[in-house]
């Protein structure tokens, strides 16, 4: 099992930034791609950024390329995402998960959310 903790949303102003951070514990080693997943209301969970845990290859949807960033820090088994430049339309709970498959290959293990509100 993996155990998957987020950090670091909040409230803040459009144009303005958050850094949200996921920290993970457990079977760390089994762990093959870090994601962190977005849902408004009425809308769908979807993949805002992804990250190879080995290799550090990324993905972004285009919604948020050129504006969010994904790291990681293997030392610390932590994933950060630092999202600039935000929108209201960014507005959504913020998930974190950990793939043992790959990017793009589904994810096994989510952390409890952390909410993130832009106002316009």
């Amino acid at each position: 099992q993996v155990q998957l903790v987020e950090s670091g949303g909040g409230l803040v102003q459009a144009g303005g930034s958050l850094r949200l951070s996921c920290a993970a514990s457990g079977r760390t080693f089994s762990v093959y791609a870090m994601g962190w997943f977005r849902q408004a209301p009425g809308k769908e969970r979807a993949l805002v950024a992804g990250i190879n845990w080995r290799d550090g290859t990324t993905y972004y949807a285009d919604s948020v390329k050129g504006r969010f960033t994904i790291s990681r820090d293997n030392a610390k088994s932590t994933v950060l995402l630092q999202m600039n430049s935000l929108k209201p339309e960014d507005t959504a709970v913020y998930y974190c998960a950990a793939s043992t498959r790959g990017l793009s290959l589904g994810y096994d293990y989510w952390g409890r959310g952390t909410q993130v509100t832009v106002s316009s």
